[in-house]
């Protein structure tokens, strides 16, 4: 998701702003309380995020399914049916613990099928016990209902977008990456535990409308002046691709035949006022999707579909239904036109959604190498000057402020409020493959997007990504991996003259021995340095990794 550095920050600031106020006027009355206010009437959400440290009584949990069954009630902004959580416990425990934010009220829950004590508190829901809940497989029935909140700066500020098209239907887009599945329904909300066994939902809408959703539609049916469109994926799925979209859309259709030789569908819900752009988008997907099955190996959703949902704001990676909008805008990269919305959302799908990252603290895995896939459509549509073009504005884009990886059990705020998951990550991407060479890393690129041990019921750490491409170059990257991603460190290059013409080249943080281009009289050659350094005949002082494979500082004496 491009941007989203800008915005995090623009939220964290705004979140501070009136979470202070607000705690100073409530101290100065004497009833400070808790920033997480359990008032179904407050509509604060800006301190909401995803993941960080999982307690005890979700770690006990293993999510197997999740069925949600809404109706939503456009003129009153509303939502309300149930969600069943199908669930596998490790051991025996009184209390089972599901996120659901406060802006709604539970109504009823059962566990299988016996009506179930609980309460609500602070953006939880506590369902408890007496005799307990025995280890293995549970199912969880919550009805509630709510107004969702409203998203402020979709698609980084989550909540439900109520909007009308050009000809005044309704439109209505969910996004929900930065808070999790909460925003609109019960789940443990974690990276770290996807539905195994995928995913149900069934939204009712006003018949005049469609919804568009993830994995196969399965059926719609219509009763009175509503239908419900029951859309179901078997594939694991982030808690925040488990939504959908709702507009007056037309359903374009096309086919893909992937590099393996499966034929896929390939469904484009465009609103009908813009139907005359579908062509064009589906044949760009198309080609995007042969650059990055080139690189990535097949399409991950093969027994689905390729999905496009048109929405009213930037586009997100949603798994089977990526959201799309840049006003059907294209750049001519090589003669060719090229939309990085469309693109980097796409790349999504074997980048976040079939690679996943464990935990948030890794989350350059995801949004680092879609973004350095882009870098790898500019070579490809544009060759090597595009390619550097591009690079050359991840590497200037790097602020270094905060750690790539931060740590682990860190929330999504967090890392996206340290900015460089996406350009840092890509120009790591980089430097690696200048590290390594092209013939280790692309095919080992290629290995960490398609062997079992890496994809879909799988999840990755940075440790993983490190041991794979240190395995493959039959090397240790562990310090350079340190290095880049765990400190915001640059190289400290330092070009010395110790004679006539002649200069000494050092680099006082080297972490390993690296190849560096070394240019002196106009001869630029590749040369491994150590601590040692290097010593250079030059009639001018030598220029170092002039390029910029590497993040440096060069400083001259």
């Amino acid at each position: 998701m491009n941007d989203r550095s800008t915005a995090m920050k623009l939220k964290t600031y705004s979140s501070n702003i009136k979470m202070g106020i607000i705690f100073m006027l409530l101290l100065l009355s004497g009833v400070a309380k808790s920033q997480h206010n359990d008032d179904i009437n407050s509509r604060d959400i800006l301190y909401l995020t995803s993941g960080g440290k999982l307690q005890p009584l979700q770690a006990n949990m293993d999510i197997r399914h999740y069925t949600i069954s809404l109706d939503v009630d456009i003129a009153k902004r509303s939502i309300s049916g149930f969600t069943e959580v199908s669930l596998n416990l490790a051991k025996r425990s009184d209390t089972l613990l599901l996120d659901l934010i406060h802006l709604y009220k539970v109504t009823q829950i059962k566990v299988n099928n016996k009506a179930a004590s609980y309460y609500q508190h602070d953006d939880k829901i506590f369902i408890t016990s007496q005799s307990g809940f025995n280890e293995g497989n549970q199912k969880v029935w919550i009805e509630y209902l709510g107004i969702p909140p409203v998203a402020i700066r979709p698609p980084w500020d989550g909540g439900f977008t109520w909007e009308k098209d050009k000809n005044g239907n309704d439109w209505v887009s969910i996004n929900i990456q930065a808070e999790g599945g909460k925003m609109y329904f019960p789940c443990k909300d974690h990276p770290s535990d996807e539905p195994n066994e995928g995913a149900d939902l069934k939204i009712s809408v006003p018949a005049h409308l469609k919804v568009a959703g993830p994995g196969l539609l399965q059926n719609v049916s219509t009763k009175k002046n509503k239908s419900t469109y029951h859309w179901k994926t078997n594939y694991t799925i982030s808690n925040y691709c488990i939504l959908f979209n709702i507009g007056k859309y037309q359903v374009i259709k096309d086919e893909l035949v992937t590099v393996l030789g499966n034929k896929v569908p390939i469904e484009y819900y465009v609103l009908e006022v813009d139907t005359m752009h579908a062509k064009k988008v589906i044949a760009t997907k198309k080609r995007d999707n042969q650059i990055l099955e080139k690189y990535f190996g097949e399409y991950p959703w093969v027994k689905e579909k390729i999905g496009i949902a048109e929405v009213p704001n930037s586009g997100m990676e949603h798994q089977t239904m990526i959201t799309f909008d840049n006003k059907f805008v294209y750049k001519n990269i090589g003669g060719q036109e090229y939309s990085a919305n469309l693109f980097h959302e796409y790349a999504h799908e074997w980048w976040a959604n079939k690679v996943t990252n464990k935990d948030w603290g890794h989350m350059w895995i995801q949004e680092g190498i879609a973004t350095y896939a882009e870098a790898l459509a500019m070579f490809e549509l544009g060759g090597e000057s595009a390619y550097n073009e591009i690079i050359a504005g991840h590497r200037k884009g790097a602020r270094n402020k905060f750690a790539v990886v931060p740590g682990e059990e860190v929330t999504e705020e967090e890392v996206y409020s340290g900015g460089d998951i996406y350009g840092k990550g890509s120009f790591f991407m980089h430097s690696l493959r200048y590290l390594i060479g092209d013939e280790v890393f692309l095919p080992t690129l290629k290995t960490l997007a398609t062997d079992s041990k890496y994809t879909y019921d799988n999840f990755v750490t940075t440790t993983d990504v490190e041991k794979l491409f240190s395995s493959k170059a039959g090397k240790d990257l562990k310090p350079f991996f340190d290095f880049y991603l765990r400190t915001t460190q640059v190289l400290d290059v330092n070009i010395k003259e110790i004679g006539f013409q002649k200069y000494q080249i050092k680099v006082g943080n080297l972490m390993m021995p690296m190849p560096f281009e070394v240019t002196a009289n106009d001869k630029t050659s590749r040369i491994v340095m150590d601590n040692k350094g290097l010593i250079v005949n030059s009639v001018l002082p030598p220029q170092v990794d002039a390029k910029g494979f590497y993040l440096k500082k060069v400083t001259l004496q």
